[in-house]
């Protein structure tokens, strides 16, 4: 699943959504300059709650 973060902005901001998301079991990709966060191995529900906690708002993205 792909989310639009538009509140991350910095290397401290990938690292908090890299950690969060494989906390939750996941893997994520982060494309910092797009603002966008491509997560692997959870369901949706649990990588935006995940993606929530690290004090993120994700919004997800169509699949193209």
């Amino acid at each position: 699943m792909i989310y639009s973060v538009p509140d991350m902005s910095c290397d401290h901001c990938k690292a908090a959504i890299e950690a969060a998301v494989a906390g939750a079991g996941g893997r994520a990709t982060v494309d910092l300059p797009e603002k966008r966060v491509t997560v692997e191995g959870l369901d949706p529900a649990t990588a935006q709650s995940a993606l929530a906690a690290a004090g993120f708002t994700p919004r997800p993205l169509p699949a193209t």
